[in-house]
């Protein structure tokens, strides 16, 4: 009776989360090799960096190779739309581990920031967006990470919001870095056709990439791979475990002994039920649960690269600003760096602070940042103190409800589903982020009304999801 419980708990991957055991607070604490956890957490942030160096520098960059605002939008965000693009191919290679798109990611990362600076000397244009397209296959490794952090198999449940903060942190310190380092880049000047402003930031970026490759081929441990079928059935055999067979009528499941040389047996070996039998099992607030927290990926990566993408055009524009790249840059970093102690803040707080709550935190605090500016906008007051400060909710409030959205999803559904919910999300950030960044290109010709209305009415949308799923959005702390 003992090992059909066993079986059948198994068969239902719902059923693990009512289970227990003697470690069972050692399985919800517990966490992955700690030198791995770090080159994970430190890709992260490399990935940040990559993403938003050029932010500061390539509206300047395009329209010295020809091009205009929208098309530095575009040189902004595409890199996520070929992220997206390539996740498919590599997710059904990676066998459920991590060390090959590590390899990819700093292969594809060297190569797209080698493009993106070369397009100077080739005076070509479209040669910055073939690099960043490049550096988009590298940025698959975004939905690495987050699942790296939320992985059943190495991260206990009490610690996927705190390792989820942890990459918040390396967001908050890629948006503070990477256009810092991009304005302070290109005061470098252009008496070199090689390395000078528009380019030295894929120059250095690409040299990087290439040490923490190394690192990573020296360091990093896979998880191991998980017994095959055929394994489990010779252990099975070896040790005359019985193997049962199953018959499913009306839902109720009854089991017999059987011999290996029965026709109709299979072993009692882990889940393998097909995707459907699986999606029967969610239940209608869980399916709203998922879109709740697809949504708000989206949202806060479509208002945080609108901003980052839109703040070089406008400053650029505005009568009383008329910012260089450096001076942008500045700015965006600036805000960046005004972030960091309150997301340290909310790394302690997510050990003791419901998911929902922070998310609701966040969200609620990016909305004042974009009312405030819709209300600055109409007065016509935009100053540099008015703009910073709409400028930092916005950061600190989005960033920190990008904290949850993976880690609550991880603790509701079972462990198995670990794979399909980081890509819902990562897919999720990726849109926000590709449309998020040509919505900020245009900001200034669709007028600036126009671009703040717009996100106040999605946060708007997230509300009313918000509110409707209060109840089912309660998880475990940590």
């Amino acid at each position: 009776m003992t090992d059909l419980k066993r079986l059948l708990n198994k068969i239902n991957p719902f059923s693990s989360r009512h289970e227990t055991s003697d470690n069972h607070d050692e399985e919800e604490f517990k966490l992955p090799n700690m030198a791995s956890l770090v080159i994970m957490i430190s890709m992260n942030l490399l990935l940040q960096i990559s993403f938003f160096i050029v932010v500061s520098s390539s509206n300047k960059y395009a329209e010295y190779l020809g091009g205009n605002a929208t098309f530095s939008g575009i040189v902004i965000g595409i890199p996520t739309a070929f992220a997206g693009l390539s996740l498919i191919p590599l997710t059904k290679y990676d066998k459920g581990l991590y060390k090959m798109p590590l390899h990819v990611s700093c292969c594809f990362g060297i190569l797209g920031h080698v493009a993106y600076a070369l397009a100077f000397r080739a005076n070509f244009l479209y040669l910055i967006l073939i690099g960043r397209c490049l550096n988009g296959v590298a940025f698959t490794m975004f939905m690495y990470c987050k699942r790296y952090c939320t992985d059943p198999r190495i991260v206990g449940i009490r610690r996927r919001t705190t390792l989820a903060s942890w990459l918040v942190i390396c967001q908050g310190m890629g948006m503070s870095l990477g256009p810092f380092l991009g304005g302070v880049l290109y005061n470098i000047g252009f008496s070199n056709s090689i390395f000078n402003g528009y380019t030295s930031p894929g120059w250095i970026m690409a040299g990087i990439y290439a040490g923490f490759w190394v690192l990573v081929t020296k360091y990093f441990e896979d998880i191991p791979q998980p017994p095959t079928i055929m394994e489990l059935q010779s252990a099975s055999d070896s040790n005359a475990i019985p193997i049962v067979s199953l018959e499913v009528k009306g839902g109720d499941a009854k089991a017999s002994p059987n011999y290996p040389s029965a026709p109709t047996t299979r072993p009692a070996s882990p889940v393998d039920e097909s995707f459907r039998a699986q999606l029967s099992l969610i239940t209608l607030s869980q399916w709203g649960v998922i879109a709740c927290m697809c949504w708000f990926a989206m949202l806060c990566f479509f208002i945080l690269g609108s901003w980052e993408a839109n703040l070089p055009v406008f400053g650029a524009a505005a009568e009383n600003f008329h910012w260089s790249p450096f001076a942008a840059g500045n700015f965006i970093a600036l805000g960046g760096i005004t972030c960091f102690p309150f997301l340290l803040f909310n790394l302690l707080a997510a050990r003791r602070t419901q998911d929902r709550k922070l998310l609701a935190f966040g969200t609620i605090l990016g909305l004042a940042g974009l009312v405030i500016f819709l209300s600055i906008l109409r007065s016509g007051k935009v100053n540099y103190g008015s703009l910073f400060a709409c400028w930092w909710t916005v950061a600190l409030g989005f960033n920190l409800a990008t904290t949850v959205t993976l880690s609550l999803l991880s603790k509701q559904l079972p462990p198995e589903w670990n794979g399909r919910t980081s890509m819902a999300i990562q897919y999720s950030n990726y849109t926000g982020r590709v449309t998020g960044a040509i919505w900020g290109g245009s900001g200034v010709s669709v007028g600036m009304m126009n671009f703040v209305g717009l996100e106040i009415a999605m946060v708007g949308i997230g509300a009313v999801l918000f509110t409707t799923l209060w109840r089912d959005l309660k998880t475990k702390t940590g």
